[in-house]
């Protein structure tokens, strides 16, 4: 049937996927499903809750949850109603949550859990739109989501004409939400994305070339749906008939894949950066034999190519490697993996050769919050797939290179506009309706799109040489020892590194060389850790040009993350915060 708006996926549902367990989450140490026709209920419900509150199409509703079947119920039940879904990331500062409730003028906020009640609820006195905050878990003295639900419930009668009525008069170019940008610099963006927007990429996505999956299959879902990257997706299962699993946190992906075994997920990089450092981590500590066979197993996985590009005699390696070393790989996945896409930032190509040859399929994709998400993504097969690119534009996506190497994008996938900054918006969105990603790349053979940087990041050096950032601390992150990394330089003789050590790693080899230390602080300030991180450095220094070299390094004893600031909840890198945060650190290296 025609889908048109986000909203229409339920009556394909309906029509198609009738099934026990569209949706999933585990309470209790139990997984509770929801059928298709619950689902339904529910949605429904809660529009009639909407209503029964006065509100009306173009009000504002914001969440801050975790994932959660009624993350849905409240998604779609206020999409099909015309009410605009602004969801937040719950690891952002009281000083975002701030300007994104004040900026977006939302009327109701809906919260996850007891925590994040005690830090918003202050908000509702503090902003005049702001009129109540409810939560999804019980939470003492505050309002249960399923008020709103019940309500409708009981007004279903009354209010199932209207809810048709505005259905009907909903057009898919209608704003439906606003995602303001995690943000590496400055203030938060608020994204305006239409039905249209998210049902365009959803179908170009649902294609069997990038997402060949029915309704037989599993998903498990654990990156946020407040990002529009899980969001989109989460519309492209339910599109296609997957029963969703929500893992109950970031914490418990490896135990949920075990028990979902789920036929595809989508991750970001640094995820499946620690996924593979924890296998090689496990292959070091096996018997001489065992560890040999593991090793050999890798080192054959990570010269893969596509077509059988590496001869019979490898395919016949690789038979054996996947039966003794590799199946172990796909087991800790659950089993069934057939598909990970990976989106948010650069993949590693060796990470994407190396799950390949363990049957392993690692689709990389690009895209933008402002372009719904997706522009391009690799396919499922050869010849339509190739290692160290975003792959092949979706269907109904242009991109240009321009005279600079700035991407740009034009399609129905191009948000409306920036919420009140109608000049944000002409800055980005040319007079020919091509949008200025920000990003550099390339055309590879008129057919991949290669990302080599961000315009913004990259830099010149005093001697006026250009550096893009991104591709040095890509390929410095296959380090073990390296967790997070950023190079500076800019209007400098020469390029350097602030280091956030991978600990996890550190301390084991600490422990296997019996070096003592006390804390992080006197563990990076050893000179034998010190000289091993130069060692390190050196050898990637090996494959970088001349002026890309990083010729001094500062080791910093903190893990860099979303909740500390120095990682976007996207974990991108926060370039000014770190600049300043370790500005006499920066400036220690070019003093020396």
């Amino acid at each position: 049937m025609e889908v048109t708006r986000t909203f229409d996926i339920l009556d394909k549902c309906r029509a198609e996927f009738q099934k026990d367990d569209i949706l999933a989450c585990k309470q209790d140490g139990e997984w509770k499903k929801v059928s298709t026709e619950q689902y339904i209920e529910e949605v429904n419900n809660f529009s009639y809750g909407l209503l029964s509150l006065g509100l009306k199409k173009g009000d504002k509703i914001a969440t801050v949850s975790n994932n959660r079947p009624e993350w849905n119920f409240v998604d779609m039940g206020m999409t099909q109603c015309g009410v605009v879904h602004i969801p937040v990331y719950p690891t952002i500062s009281d000083e975002e949550y701030e300007h994104i409730l004040k900026h977006s003028g939302a009327r109701l906020l809906i919260v996850s859990d007891a925590e994040l009640y005690g830090r918003l609820k202050v908000f509702v006195d503090k902003i005049d739109s702001l009129e109540e905050i409810y939560s999804f878990n019980r939470v003492d003295n505050a309002k249960h989501w399923s008020e709103i639900s019940d309500t409708g419930k009981q007004n279903a009668e009354k209010y199932s004409e209207e809810i048709q009525n505005i259905k009907a008069g909903i057009k898919p170019d209608d704003m439906m939400s606003i995602i303001y940008t995690s943000g590496t610099t400055g203030i938060p963006k608020g994204v305006m994305l239409s039905h249209s927007n998210f049902v365009s990429n959803t179908k170009a996505a649902a294609k069997d070339d990038i997402l060949p999956l029915g309704p037989e299959h599993r998903a498990l879902s654990f990156l946020p749906l407040c990002h529009v990257y899980e969001r989109m997706v989460n519309y492209g299962y339910q599109y296609l008939g997957l029963s969703v699993y929500y893992a109950e946190s970031m914490d418990t992906i490896g135990d949920n894949l075990k028990e979902v075994q789920p036929h595809c997920f989508v991750t970001v990089p640094r995820l499946l950066e620690k996924v593979y450092d924890k296998i090689i981590n496990k292959g070091k500590d096996l018997s001489f034999i065992k560890r040999a066979l593991f090793f050999w197993a890798v080192n054959l996985g990570l010269r893969y190519k596509y077509n059988r590009g590496n001869g019979g005699w490898y395919e016949f390696q690789l038979k054996y490697a996947n039966k003794l070393i590799f199946s172990k790989w796909r087991e800790a996945l659950g089993g069934n993996v057939k598909t990970i896409i990976s989106g948010g930032a650069a993949l590693q190509p060796r990470l994407a050769r190396v799950f390949q040859a363990a049957g392993i399929r690692v689709q990389e994709g690009y895209g933008l919050t402002e372009t719904s998400p997706v522009i391009a993504v690799n396919r499922v097969a050869y010849p339509d797939t190739r290692f160290g690119t975003v792959g092949p534009l979706i269907e109904g996506v242009e991109v240009k290179i321009a005279e600079d190497g700035e991407i740009l994008c034009r399609g129905p996938n191009i948000m409306l506009g920036y919420y009140k900054d109608a000049e944000k918006t002409k800055e980005v969105i040319d007079e020919d309706g091509w949008f200025h990603t920000g990003d550099i790349g390339i055309m590879e053979d008129n057919k991949f799109l290669k990302i080599t940087d961000r315009k913004k990041e990259i830099f010149k050096t005093s001697g006026g040489k250009y550096v893009a950032p991104q591709v040095i601390e890509n390929l410095l992150k296959e380090s073990l020892f390296i967790e997070q990394i950023m190079i500076v330089g800019e209007n400098r003789k020469f390029v350097s590194a602030l280091i956030s050590p991978n600990f996890e790693f550190l301390h084991d080899y600490c422990a296997l060389k019996g070096i003592k230390y006390e804390n992080h602080q006197s563990l990076i300030e050893k000179q034998v850790i010190t000289d091993r991180y130069q060692r390190e450095i050196e050898e990637f220094n090996e494959k970088l040009g001349q002026v890309e070299k990083i010729k001094r390094f500062m080791l910093v004893p903190e893990q860099w993350t979303p909740q500390t600031k120095e990682l976007s909840p996207t974990l991108k890198l926060k370039r000014k915060y770190l600049n300043e945060k370790y500005k006499d650190l920066i400036e220690k290296m070019y003093s020396e």
